[in-house]
């Protein structure tokens, strides 16, 4: 490629919010037809970065040149213009909208519709076809899995006739089936040409996927190199600034007596249809027991239950009293005061209020503990200065707390949905995903956080569809597939194809081969279909 000019170049790029120096005088080459990944913890400033090249914000200072040209990037309008597209880690999809609507909303021919969605429809069947990106044109974005939702972002960046994509996170909120797909996509757009600039925290994806890795510590470039020419302990070293442990290192586990017991659980939608199909299992003192399963499976379902946020039917028992069920006294409110903490899948929708700020959202829950309140008063001052030290001890960035909570990371909000709950010190602590899109420093620090929490005699159960995951902090793994248990496996006796043969539903067919049955399966399950082999 010697004397081809980048695809991007930026130089001397800095921006700064306030006192907070996002990007300082950052330069990166990023070579045409490959994929470029670029690593760091959260507030690194990499979504930042992005985030210039595309126009959402303005460098404070610096250069942009796309293929060799140098260009002015004042919106997004401007950066489709020069061919480069985002896939954001939260999708921007208009939910109540079909796919077709929204591939041309923003990009219509004219007034009139029709042209626009017949052009539309051609070039999405063919990009379908050449990309492995199908999904029907018609469906509602409310109607479609993650995944499907994901491929919709790249369909519109690619009718949009991007040859620069970027996506940020973009394996954070899908099952492994899922980003495995996403992948092949990636790696079809880059045989024909496309450049692909990757920002995630999975140095496995790194490893597997991209040609040359970028990493960025505290606002600055601090290393490029060849993907071939490294290895996952330096990366994670370049990222941090120390060595990590990308390993979970813990001693056998001594569990003790009962905390949680769950006996024929089931839960039904608001549509009627079962969810979580009598389950039933017990968590003793000491211990983490994993629950594996791709997601919409009922593991959510169950979560809920447990945390109070919908009813079901069966029997739970916390520390040998039931808990009511019937959603009369089932609320987040009455499991905490039962010494139940739960650290919620996704942290946007149910962990946080985003308008509010940091010391507020480290409250939640707990506002009306007399310790944080006299009558209706909060004892703000109390609180905030509680807040300062719980962000100094989960090591949340920057640590401000009367920053409103939208404007952290994604990682460092998940550390504040942790510090609430963890510092509660509950008897149990229902955590689901609790490394969704959160940096390797971050991952060993919340997973040293749950082991602590298991050898000081607490009971854990952990929700994850990181099998790595699962395997490396459980000390009792179950598998749920369409609302049941599969039954559970030592993960010292286990393995990820056993698991992921559980997790689609499979116990062994002796008619067809496992890994075809597999995705028949995650197939089915993903249009929200009866799993075919079981």
């Amino acid at each position: 490629m010697t004397g081809t000019a980048p695809a991007i170049e930026l130089k001397g790029i800095s921006k700064a919010f306030g006192p907070v120096q996002a990007n300082k005088d950052i330069s990166i080459r990023v070579m045409p037809g490959t994929i470029h990944g670029i690593i760091g913890e959260n507030g690194a400033g990499k979504s930042t970065l992005m985030s210039i090249l595309y126009g959402f914000y303005k460098a404070d200072k610096g250069e942009i040149f796309v293929n060799g040209q140098k260009t002015e990037i004042p919106d997004s309008q401007a950066a489709i213009a020069a061919g480069i597209g985002m896939v954001f880690q939260h999708f921007k999809l208009v939910e109540n909208f079909t796919v077709i609507e929204n591939v041309i909303l923003g990009a219509e021919d004219g007034a009139m519709l029709q042209p626009s969605i017949a052009k539309a429809r051609k070039s999405l069947k063919q990009l379908a076809e050449e990309y492995e990106l199908n999904v029907d044109p018609d469906a509602k974005i409310e109607d479609l899995s993650v995944g499907h939702q994901q491929r919709v972002e790249i369909l519109k960046a690619l009718y949009r006739q991007a040859d620069i994509l970027i996506l940020d996170e973009p394996t954070g909120v899908l099952t492994p089936a899922e980003a495995d797909h996403l992948f092949r996509i990636l790696d079809n757009l880059r045989k024909e040409g496309k450049t692909i600039i990757l920002i995630t925290h999975k140095l496995r994806e790194i490893m597997d996927y991209t040609d040359t890795v970028s990493v960025m510590r505290r606002g600055e470039m601090t290393a490029t190199v060849k993907t071939a020419d490294t290895n996952p302990e330096e990366l994670a070293e370049l990222m941090v600034g120390r060595k990590v442990l990308l390993r979970v290192d813990k001693k056998p586990a001594t569990p003790g007596q009962v905390v949680l017991s769950v006996k024929d659980l089931r839960v039904t939608d608001s549509a009627g249809v079962e969810r979580v199909k009598g389950v039933s299992f017990d968590i003793r003192a000491g211990e983490i027991y994993g629950i594996a399963g791709v997601a919409g499976n009922g593991q959510s379902e169950l979560m809920e239950v447990l945390g109070g946020m919908r009813p079901g039917t069966g029997t739970i028992t916390m520390n040998g009293e039931e808990i009511d069920l019937t959603g009369k006294y089932s609320d987040g409110q009455s499991r905490r005061a039962r010494g139940i903490g739960h650290v919620p899948e996704d942290r946007h929708d149910e962990g946080l209020i985003l308008d509010y700020t940091a010391w507020e959202n480290m409250v939640f829950g707990y506002h009306r503990d007399p310790e944080w309140a006299t009558g209706p008063l909060m004892k703000n001052a109390a609180i905030i200065k509680e807040a300062e030290g719980k962000m100094e001890r989960f090591d949340v960035r920057p640590p401000i707390p009367t920053l409103k909570a939208k404007n952290f990371s994604g990682g460092n909000q998940q550390k504040i949905v942790l510090a609430r709950e963890i510092e509660k010190n509950p008897d149990l602590l229902l955590v689901g995903q609790p490394t969704r899109g959160v940096d390797i420093g971050a991952i060993e620090f919340i997973h040293q956080e749950i082991i602590r929490l298991r050898d000081e005699g607490k009971a854990i159960l952990l929700v994850s569809v990181e099998l790595d995951e699962i395997r490396s902090l459980s000390d009792r793994i179950a598998v749920m597939f369409d609302g049941r248990l599969m039954g559970e496996r030592d993960p010292n006796q286990t393995d990820e194809r056993e698991l992921g043969l559980l997790m689609a539903g499979i116990s062994g067919e002796p008619d067809k081969p496992d890994h075809i049955a597999v995705e028949e399966n995650l197939t089915a399950v993903e249009h929200g279909e009866a799993p075919k082999h079981g």
